[in-house]
């Protein structure tokens, strides 16, 4: 389970709304790529590469319970070959977007994360 303390600080202490997004979106970049269901929002390649994420906040509200936040995220994506020895085909990335749904717990700041499907 992630935690994001530092964006529900921000979020509790009734800071700016620039100052919730600004500490949400470096927590998100700061994540470990597992914790985050990137592979199953892929539709450009086949696996999550390594290169840093960046979020984009869409939507935010509040229950007496949670913190709900709605986020695209850009991140890079590989297109492998088929790993044959013989193989040429370089190693190739893609820009892949696709928006989460963060559920920040109030009291503990324990976060879980959803794809958001159409």
């Amino acid at each position: 389970m992630i935690k994001l303390t530092k964006s529900l600080n921000t979020w509790q202490s009734k800071g700016f709304a620039e100052d919730f997004t600004r500490d949400f979106k470096q927590e998100v970049a700061d994540l470990d790529h597992k914790c985050l269901p990137l592979q199953q929002g892929l539709s450009l390649s086949s696996y999550v590469s390594d290169d840093k994420i960046s979020a984009l906040i869409n939507k935010t509200e509040e229950n007496h319970s949670h913190i709900i936040v709605s986020a695209g995220i850009f991140y890079s994506g590989i297109i492998a070959g088929c790993s044959c020895s013989d193989d040429p085909t370089p190693l190739d990335t893609q820009n892949e977007y696709c928006e989460l749904l963060f559920s920040i717990n109030k009291s503990t700041a324990e976060t879980s994360v959803c794809l958001i499907t159409e």
